[in-house]
């Protein structure tokens, strides 16, 4: 078996879901085609419902032909496709699992191979860890792998307690906390973007660089996830896992090698070197809010307090914008300031890298200040890189005026670009598990976020609702950078060009 064509027993619980549908069953479809899944796989999908294996595959094929479009070669992708209903807080039920997956591993000649997907309510992680390993429906001769979506715990407490449980059915190793920021291309790209350029690595530190900006922005409202972000908000939602995946990798020092355990480490340094936000800091350092009524790409929106399964005097932030100070010898000094949230003026998620300004200014007019030079790294919905510069004006006079390198992923590559869940099922396929969080990064988040989540618990925000619907939030993130002398890169005139 060719180690860029890994065969294993795919087991998906959650299959009839929203996450199957959308990503995993189009991900393995498109990893299928381009021939980096052995032709000996099987993938078994489990959920409450009652499906038949006819139900099963057209409800696979609708979601290729849905997010794909239409292909050939799907039915002999969907005849691999399985399914079995079962009720997984019935342990006794996952016999009848085993006895399919046994049936399967055989009939492919799979080797053992086992991926368990969890794409269901974090409640029951921990019950169908316990049940795989009580039922032995892990192998005993060939690699065993689970999946966990996110939420990886509510808080540092509740995270130890799952993680405890998981570890008594599955080594660390074997577990693939999947984040799907770790999975986009650009993200990737900024290990490359800083170890592979000699222009950058030498000034990515505190002598060169003023500040970074990390935006992540959503247009959508919470649309029918209320009763989920109820108990989350964008703090625990996007900020303790995706905008500080993004931070360690910006920050972390080169590592002596580039495999999972060499990159990891250097991450967990970072994270270990945030300066702790505790008392009367969390009110100077971080900001939130919660949208108001407004307009959304010309269209009338509600506010979040009106939004389906919330509290109508709900206390849940659907924005934050942080400033995180990373007290080490590269970075003392620079401010990393983060912002996420929903219902703002338009989707992005970007890094801006600032540079400091040069000693002397001298191709402008005194009250004049020349551009700063900024690093651009567009993550999504476009990809790519873009790098301001200042040049000479055309004419007689030696002015200086902004200019823009871009880079678009989308230009060249076009629709090829693999999804981010593409991505990661292919590195848990291989065991790459670098793109995943180790516990050791999602226990130092938790213990980051914790104070800040607890005393917004503790306090009651009395401005909510404080920005409205299709602004880019709350005024007070305005004047968290303006205090610092700074302010925030806009997300609409920093595009990538000729996507």
């Amino acid at each position: 078996m060719s180690e860029n064509q890994p065969s294993a027993l795919i087991t998906i619980f959650g299959a009839t879901g929203d996450l199957a549908n959308r990503k995993l069953f189009p991900s393995i479809y498109h990893l299928f085609k381009k021939d980096r899944l052995n032709p000996k796989f099987a993938v078994v999908g489990t959920a409450r419902r009652e499906l038949s294996t006819e139900e099963f595959h057209n409800q696979v094929k609708e979601s290729i032909l849905d997010h794909v479009g239409p292909e050939e070669e799907l039915d002999e992708f969907i005849s691999h496709f399985y399914y079995i209903s079962l009720d997984v807080a019935n342990t006794d039920e996952f016999s009848k699992l085993k006895s399919l997956i046994d049936q399967l591993d055989e009939h492919y000649h799979i080797g053992g191979n086992r991926i368990f997907y969890l794409a269901m309510a974090p409640q029951f992680f921990e019950t169908i860890a316990e049940s795989l390993y009580k039922k032995n429906l892990k192998s005993a001769f060939g690699f065993n792998r689970l999946i966990i979506e996110k939420p990886f715990g509510h808080d540092f407490a509740s995270a130890k307690e799952l993680n405890d449980h998981i570890r008594q059915a599955f080594d660390e190793e074997e577990i693939y906390r999947i984040d799907h920021y770790l999975g986009k291309e650009m993200v990737q790209n900024i290990e490359v973007i800083r170890f592979a350029n000699a222009i950058f690595e030498p000034l990515w530190n505190n002598r060169f660089i003023s500040n970074i900006q990390v935006t992540s922005s959503e247009t959508l409202g919470v649309e029918d996830r209320g009763r989920y972000y109820e108990g989350s908000g964008a703090l625990r939602d996007m900020v303790q896992n995706h905008m500080l995946q993004m931070v360690a990798l910006l920050a972390m020092e080169p590592p002596i090698r580039l495999n999972t355990h060499e990159i990891r480490s250097e991450k967990v340094k970072v994270l270990r070197a945030l300066r702790p936000i505790t008392g009367n800091e969390i009110a100077k350092s971080f900001i939130r809010g919660q949208y108001d009524a407004g307009v959304s790409k010309e269209k009338a929106v509600i506010a979040y307090r009106e939004e389906d399964h919330v509290d109508p005097n709900s206390n849940t932030e659907t924005f934050v914008a942080g400033k995180l100070m990373i007290d080490n010898f590269r970075w003392a000094g620079v401010p990393f300031y983060i912002r996420t949230g929903k219902r703002l003026t338009e989707k992005s998620t970007k890094i801006v890298v600032q540079f400091k300004d040069i000693p002397m200014n001298l191709y402008l007019k005194t009250e004049e200040t020349l551009n700063p030079n900024l690093l651009v790294i567009h993550i999504q919905p476009e990809e790519g890189i873009t790098l301001h510069l200042n040049a000479k004006k055309a004419g007689q006079f030696m002015d200086a005026t902004p200019i823009k390198l871009n880079f678009s992923n989308k230009s060249t590559d076009g629709m090829n670009t693999p999804e981010a869940y593409e991505k990661l099922l292919y590195d848990c396929l291989r065991g790459d598990a670098t793109n995943f969080a180790h516990w050791d990064e999602v226990a130092l988040s938790w213990t980051y976020i914790d104070p800040i989540a607890k005393a917004w618990e503790e306090t009651k925000e009395p401005s909510f609702p404080n920005y409205q619907s299709g602004s880019m939030g709350p005024k007070k993130a305005i004047e968290l950078l303006d205090k610092d002398g700074f302010h925030w890169w806009p997300v609409t005139d920093l595009d990538v060009e000729n996507c």
